[in-house]
């Protein structure tokens, strides 16, 4: 039996939602098959008001076992430090995370608010907000880079905006039957199992975008990462690997990535003064090669690639015209 404990910061619910759509393993299968046991959820938990206060204290004093302390949302310290613009049971709920931290076994921060501080951090940032142990690329945040819980572990970071529910629920479950060691995570704390891939990883327009083949938004036959910033060769993510409702993804939807598992989400520092504006071009911005490339290589690739896919598209004209001529 895993005891957990669900809270949430300056959110949305996104992840929330998330989380109630998984499928493998369900929510239901979690506490049926895996012994996980939800303490309380401010979506789902049965108790309000004073019993949600009196279980976290009974927490902090040992009498209620924390196994996994799960929070979605920024932290947020505002104004001035106080943590007051964020109350739950009447305390901030910066008080009520650093306490609860210090006592769970491990710690799991869902959704890019949680992780890096996500757009409630955008400057200017007048909640103060900050993710648990980042903010942004910056390792600290909220608890402090040395912070590591009862397991032994720093905290475990669950991105995105919002986070796919099988992550959520699979990491649940790896805690839950003693596989969490087994798990790597990478300099970010994310789950290697999940974010060791680069989303144009099973993206049907990989091709295309090898042969630098320009795509549009909601148009096939073409790659989204020059005319519509499309951030999937940067971005760390198994969005095409495990599908969202074991169906689809973004990309495959003909929609750009929007690199939401990334600590620079959303990535305004690219062009200041614009939160969700992304690259368009190769060779405008500094961040637009594919993470872990030589740049030079990369541009003598590109154009072969690029002359090969028009020998290609010559090609297949001349034949059309040709069958048609026939």
């Amino acid at each position: 039996m895993a005891n957990v404990l669900w809270l949430q910061g300056g959110a949305c619910s996104g992840n929330t939602m998330s989380f109630l759509n998984a499928e493998e393993p369900t929510v239901v299968e979690l506490i049926t098959d895996f012994g996980v046991n939800i303490l309380w959820h401010p979506s789902i938990g049965l108790e309000i008001g004073q019993q949600v206060e009196h279980l976290m204290n009974d927490i902090k004093k040992g009498k209620v076992q924390l196994d996994i302390l799960v929070f979605e949302g920024s932290i947020i310290q505002g104004p001035n430090g106080s943590g007051t613009m964020n109350y739950f049971c009447d305390r901030p709920m910066m008080d009520w995370v650093k306490e609860l931290s210090a006592v769970a076994a491990f710690v799991v921060a869902i959704g890019d608010c949680a992780t890096w501080g996500g757009i409630p951090a955008v400057p200017p940032n007048p909640s103060e907000s900050t993710g648990f142990q980042f903010h942004k690329d910056k390792k600290g945040g909220f608890l402090g880079a040395n912070y590591k819980s009862k397991g032994g572990l720093p905290v475990i970071n669950i991105p995105g905006c919002p986070a796919h529910p099988d992550w959520i629920s699979q990491i649940l479950v790896a805690i839950a039957t003693g596989r969490i060691g087994d798990v790597l995570l990478d300099e970010f704390h994310r789950p290697k199992t999940f974010f060791t891939d680069f989303v144009q990883t099973g993206c049907p327009n990989a091709i295309s975008f090898a042969q630098k083949v320009d795509g549009h938004f909601g148009k096939r036959g073409g790659c989204l990462f020059y005319e519509v910033g499309c951030r999937g060769p940067m971005t760390r993510a198994s969005c095409n690997r495990i599908l969202w409702n074991r169906t689809s993804s973004k990309t495959r939807a003909n929609h750009p990535c929007l690199g939401c598992t990334e600590p620079g989400f959303p990535h305004h520092d690219l062009m200041p003064g614009s939160v969700f504006k992304t690259m368009k071009y190769l060779g405008f911005l500094p961040k637009d090669v594919p993470t872990g490339t030589n740049k030079m290589a990369y541009y003598m690739r590109a154009g072969f690639e690029k002359a090969m896919g028009a020998v290609e598209n010559m090609t297949g004209a001349n034949k059309e015209h040709f069958e048609t001529s026939k």
